[in-house]
């Protein structure tokens, strides 16, 4: 396998995780704002949308329609503002969004080379000039990054967390909703063991534990 198929490769895999992350969650579930940012799963999903298309795409000149946002939408974009959805959004528009930036964005990996310039829009004109292997090895780094913020974000909402996360997370009593519905589930253990009794050790072992503290 060549560098540009092994880097594409990785990029697949990378895409694949935050994915996994909405499996059987429901709209309420996917508009939570847990983190202090406020940051949400979708919002974040969004987020990633724009860094495929802005990367892989426009600078390449590869343009796709403009993504959903808002009516209100404004410079937050730069402040996190992409990191969350309003009630007005809806979210399976915005993973129809995500799924087309990165489509396009393979096109734009299969056609070139990793040599083939491209011109970022968003940056200044002094650092704008890059290249498609530059750009992938960019977005290869969000994906991980932002995987992984996902990661978090969702083990917030039900303790689901990890690869096996079907073995160690709560798992929702009663049948999931649909997407669209704001119903809130209710989580019973899926196992005798619970991840509370592993945190109040861990509490215990670095914040309650003699020198621990400032």
């Amino acid at each position: 396998m060549d560098l540009k198929a092994r880097l594409h490769d990785s990029l697949h895999g990378a895409r694949q995780t935050p994915l996994t992350k909405f499996e059987g969650l429901t709209e309420y579930d996917l508009r939570r704002p847990l983190p202090p940012t406020g940051s949400d799963l979708v919002g974040i999903l969004r987020h990633l949308g724009g860094i495929e298309h802005a990367y892989l795409c426009e600078t390449f000149g590869r343009p796709l329609p403009p993504p959903p946002l808002p009516d209100d939408w404004d410079e937050e974009l730069w402040h996190n503002g992409d990191m969350w959805v309003r009630p007005t959004e809806s979210s399976e528009a915005i993973l129809a969004w995500y799924h087309a930036a990165c489509e396009q964005a393979d096109q734009t990996i299969q056609m070139l080379d990793l040599n083939s310039p491209g011109k970022v829009p968003q940056w200044d004109e002094a650092h704008s000039s890059t290249t498609l292997g530059d750009m992938i090895v960019i977005v290869l780094g969000e994906e991980c990054r932002h995987g992984g913020h996902i990661d978090v974000v969702r083990e917030l909402v039900d303790g689901r967390a990890g690869a096996d996360y079907s073995d160690s997370a709560p798992r929702t009593s009663g049948r999931r909703t649909s997407p669209g519905s704001r119903q809130r589930p209710t989580s019973t253990p899926t196992r005798s063991h619970s991840w509370t009794n592993d945190l109040a050790r861990l509490v215990a072992w670095n914040v309650d534990s003699p020198g621990s503290r400032p």
